[in-house]
C-alpha cells in the first residue's frame, strides 16, 4: 500500500508542468547522466567537469576549432565530428551556430546540447606568450574542500591489529591556472579519510605544467599526464566511457596527450611528453614516466621480492596499506606516431613498462594466464576513416610476452534521423596491458569476444529512441566462474521532450551472465544470472527559479532456480537556482527497498562543484541530501552539502573497518572556491 501511494505521489509531482514556462539552457548534469551509467560508482568526474565548465565560460569558436578540441565534448560522436569538418571544408565557415542543424547527424538534441559551449564569434586569443600577459591575463582557480562521515566507523576505534591510523576527515586542495589555450598549470593535494594528517598533511600530490601551440610543438606536458590513443586497447589512461544509452559512445574519441588534473591516484603517468608535428599530417608523441605504485609483496622462491597485483585504490589508512605504499617502481617509455589527412587517420604505438620487482602467477585457476615477469612491451596500430555516411574505426594490440587483441567497428548515418553502431572485439586471455580501457563487458578487457549493435532514432524534435544489444563470450575462466561462459546485454530507451523545460524518459535494461552456483556442491557448476532494470523519469523547470526531477526505478535479480529478488527506488529532486541570487541549492528525498546487495540500484547524485557520485541504494530506507551554494563575493563562492542514509530494521551499517553502529550514515562537505 505504501509503495502504491509513493508511486502515485511521485508520478503526479513529475507531470504537473506548465506548457507556457520560460525555456532554459540544458544543464551539464543532464549530459553526465546520459553517459554515466556504466562508470564505477566512485569514478572521479573532475576532469570532465573542468572541461565543460571552462567551455561554458570560454565557448569553442567553431570556425577555429580542431577535431581534438571537439572530441572533449562527450555528447558528440566521431561521425558527427568528421561530418562537421567535411561541411566546413565544402561550405566554409558557419555564419551561426544553428547552421549545425544542416549537417548530417546533427539532430536537434545534439545542437541544443552544444549551444552553451560553442560560438561562431571571433574570440580574441592572447597568443603572445610574455611574462606580463601571464601575470595580468591569466585565470586562477583555487578550491579547498573538507568532508567527513559524522558517525564513528569501526576502523577509528582503538582496535588491536589492523585499524585506521589517521583522522576521519577528507581534505582536498586544487589550484588551476589558465592563460588562454596556450599555457596551464595545476596542483592537486588530497587526503582520504583514515589517512594520517600529521607530518605530511596530504597523502597524494599531483601537478603539471602544459604548453600548446609552440610552433612545431603542438603540446608539451611536464609532470602528471594522460595518454589516450585509438580505441583504448594499447594505451589509454585517465577518463574513459563505455557502453551507454547513446550507442555511438561505443566508439572512443582519443585525445592524445593531456595534462592530468584528477584525484585518482593510479590512472596517470608521471614524467614528460610532447606532441610534435614532423611533417604535414604527421605527429609524433614520445613519452617517459617514472612512478612508484602500491603493491602487496612477498618473498619469491629465489629470495627476491615479488607481487601478483597492483593496489589501485590509493588508500593508505591501515598499517598494511601504509606498508604497501610505493613498494613498486614503474618505468615507462615509448612513442606514438599518427598520420592524418582529411577523412583518414592511422597511428602506431610502441612502449615498454619495467617494474622494480617481478609479477608472479596467482594461485586461483582463473589467473593461470596472468602476467608474470618485470618487463612488458606493447605495440598497437589504430585507424579511423570516414567514407560518405560511415565512420570506420579499429585497433589491434600485441603484448610481448602475451597474445593479441583487436577491435573493429563502424558508425553509420542511415538517414538524417537514424544512426547505427556495430563493433566486434576479440581479446586474448593472455593479452597483457596495464593501460587497457577498450570497450568490454568485464572490468579488464581480456579473455573476451563480443559483438555490439545499436541504433539511435530521432524521428522529430520531441522523440528520441535508442537500443543496443551486446553478446559476449569468455573463453577462459573468470572470478567466481569456473568454466567458459557467455551472456548478453540489451538496453532500450525512449525520451520525450516536448520543450526544453520538460522531459520524460523510459528505460529498460536486461543482462544475462553466468556464475558459479551458490549451492554447496562437490564440483561447482555455473548458473544463469539475470538482472533487469526499469526506469521512469521526468524533469521539468517550473519557472526560472524552480526545477524538479523525479524517478521510479525497479530492479530484478534472479540466479539459477532461486526465487527472484525485486527492488525499487523512488526519489524527488528539487532545484532552486534563481538568476543573480547569492543562494542556490538542490534537495533529494528518496525511498528505496531492495532485498539484498544483488538487487542494488545506483543513482547519480549532485554534489559540490567538481565532485560527483553515484549513490548505492541497497537495503531498505530513506536517502536525502541538500546542496547549497552561497556567493560570498564576486569571485568567492562557498558550497555546503549534507547527505544521509537512514536504514530500516538494521543495527549496523557497512562491514569490517567501515562498520557503523546504528542505522544512520551521514556526511557533511564544505567547499570554498576563489577565482582571481
Amino acid at each position: 500500500m505504501r509503495f502504491r501511494m509513493l508511486t502515485t505521489l511521485f508520478v503526479l509531482i513529475g507531470f504537473i508542468a506548465n506548457a507556457q514556462i520560460l525555456e532554459q539552457e540544458p544543464d551539464v548534469k543532464d549530459i553526465l547522466e546520459s553517459v554515466a551509467d556504466n562508470l564505477p560508482d566512485d569514478y572521479d568526474f573532475s576532469e570532465l567537469m573542468d572541461i565543460l565548465t571552462r567551455y561554458r565560460k570560454h565557448p569553442i569558436n567553431l570556425n577555429k576549432t580542431s577535431p581534438e578540441e571537439l572530441k572533449t565534448l562527450v555528447f558528440l560522436s566521431p561521425l558527427q565530428i568528421s561530418n562537421f569538418f567535411s561541411h566546413i571544408k565544402e561550405s566554409g565557415n558557419l555564419a551561426d551556430v544553428l547552421e549545425l542543424q544542416s549537417i548530417d547527424g546533427f539532430d536537434t538534441k545534439t545542437v541544443q546540447s552544444l549551444l552553451p559551449f560553442v560560438t561562431t564569434n571571433n574570440i580574441t586569443e592572447y597568443e603572445k606568450l610574455s611574462l606580463r600577459n601571464i601575470i595580468h591575463l591569466g585565470e586562477n582557480d583555487l578550491i579547498m574542500r573538507f568532508a567527513q562521515t559524522l558517525q564513528k566507523q569501526k576502523g577509528f576505534t582503538d582496535l588491536p591489529g589492523n585499524r585506521y591510523l589517521g583522522s576521519p576527515e577528507r581534505f582536498q586542495t586544487r589550484y588551476r591556472y589558465h592563460y588562454s589555450t596556450i599555457l596551464s598549470a595545476a596542483i592537486t593535494l588530497d587526503k582520504d579519510a583514515g589517512e594520517k594528517f600529521m607530518g605530511k598533511p596530504f597523502d597524494f600530490y599531483s601537478g603539471n605544467i602544459a604548453l600548446s601551440k609552440l610552433g612545431k610543438v603542438k603540446k608539451l606536458v611536464i609532470g602528471d599526464y594522460t595518454m589516450q590513443f585509438g580505441q583504448g586497447l594499447t594505451l589509454w589512461s585517465g577518463f574513459s566511457f563505455g557502453k551507454g544509452p547513446d550507442v555511438t559512445s561505443v566508439a572512443k574519441k582519443d585525445l592524445g596527450l593531456r595534462p592530468y588534473n584528477s584525484t585518482n591516484e593510479y590512472s596517470f603517468l608521471r614524467g614528460t611528453s610532447a606532441t610534435i608535428n614532423l611533417l604535414n599530417g604527421v605527429d609524433i608523441t614520445p613519452f617517459i614516466s617514472f612512478r612508484k605504485l602500491d603493491a602487496s609483496q612477498d618473498i619469491g622462491i629465489d629470495g627476491a621480492l615479488v607481487q601478483s597485483t597492483i593496489n589501485q585504490t590509493g588508500l593508505h589508512r591501515t598499517p598494511t596499506e601504509i606498508k604497501n605504499k610505493n613498494n613498486l617502481t614503474q618505468q615507462i617509455y615509448g612513442t606514438a606516431i599518427q598520420y592524418h589527412e582529411n577523412e583518414f587517420s592511422v597511428g602506431a604505438i610502441a612502449y615498454q613498462s619495467k617494474y622494480g620487482n617481478s609479477f608472479i602467477t596467482q594461485t586461483a585457476p582463473y589467473d593461470k594466464f596472468s602476467f608474470t615477469g618485470n618487463s612488458l612491451t606493447n605495440y598497437g596500430i589504430y585507424y579511423n576513416y570516414t567514407y560518405r555516411n560511415m565512420y570506420l574505426y579499429g585497433e589491434v594490440g600485441k603484448s610481448f610476452p602475451g597474445g593479441f587483441a583487436y577491435i573493429n567497428g563502424v558508425l553509420i548515418s542511415l538517414s538524417p534521423t537514424v544512426s547505427a553502431a556495430v563493433t566486434y572485439r576479440n581479446y586474448a586471455r593472455n593479452y597483457y596491458n596495464f593501460f587497457n580501457q577498450a570497450v568490454s563487458e568485464s572490468s579488464e578487457p581480456i579473455n573476451e569476444k563480443g559483438i555490439y549493435m545499436g541504433l539511435n532514432i530521432n524521428p522529430n524534435k520531441q522523440w528520441a529512441f535508442s537500443v543496443y544489444g551486446d553478446y559476449f563470450r569468455f573463453p577462459w575462466l573468470k572470478y567466481r566462474v569456473d568454466a567458459p561462459s557467455k551472456g548478453y546485454e540489451v538496453l532500450s530507451q525512449a525520451t520525450y521532450t516536448p520543450s526544453k523545460i520538460f522531459k520524460v524518459l523510459l528505460r529498460y535494461k536486461t543482462e544475462i551472465k553466468q556464475q558459479n552456483t551458490d549451492l554447496d556442491v562437490p564440483v561447482n557448476f555455473i548458473d544463469e544470472v539475470k538482472k533487469e532494470g526499469y526506469r521512469l523519469e521526468s524533469s521539468w523547470q517550473a519557472n526560472p527559479k524552480w526545477g524538479f526531477q523525479n524517478r521510479i526505478e525497479v530492479s530484478q535479480y534472479k540466479k539459477g532456480d532461486a526465487n527472484a529478488e525485486f527492488g525499487y527506488l523512488l526519489y524527488q529532486d528539487i532545484d532552486y537556482s534563481p538568476l543573480f541570487s547569492k543562494i542556490t541549492g538542490n534537495l533529494r528525498i528518496a525511498y528505496f527497498n531492495t532485498p539484498s546487495y544483488n538487487s542494488r540500484i545506483y543513482a547519480y547524485e549532485d554534489d559540490v562543484l567538481y565532485s560527483f557520485a553515484f549513490g548505492m541504494y541497497s537495503g531498505k530506507g530513506f536517502r536525502t541530501y541538500l546542496n547549497m551554494k552561497y556567493t560570498l563575493a564576486k569571485k568567492l563562492n562557498l558550497w555546503a552539502r549534507y547527505a544521509m542514509f537512514h536504514y530500516q530494521h538494521v543495527t549496523t551499517i557497512g562491514t569490517y573497518l567501515d562498520q557503523i553502529e546504528g542505522n544512520n550514515k551521514s556526511e557533511v562537505k564544505i567547499q570554498l572556491r576563489y577565482q582571481f
